[in-house]
């Protein structure tokens, strides 16, 4: 008899993350070759002047690539003070 063992995602729907292209959402994620995939939305920059054509970017990334998004020093101030 053979044990399988599922590695758990590190992260789940909803978090906010960041990654060297800047910060996301996670939308969705799947176990592909013994590593979490996730699937994450841009976070939404200033509209254009021109408006809105369709939706933010939707990027596909390993979870190597991802860490949580932390509170910068100065909110943590604010929210101390």
């Amino acid at each position: 008899m053979a044990a399988i063992i599922t590695k758990v995602p590190q992260f789940r729907r909803g978090e906010k993350v960041r990654f060297v292209g800047g910060f996301c959402t996670i939308k969705s994620y799947q176990l592909e070759a013994d590593s979490w995939i996730y699937a994450v939305e841009m976070a939404m920059g200033p509209e254009p002047t021109m408006g809105r054509i369709g939706y933010e970017t939707t990027v596909l990334l390993d979870e190597t690539d991802l860490t949580l998004q932390t509170a910068t020093l100065s909110s943590r101030l604010a929210i101390s003070a």
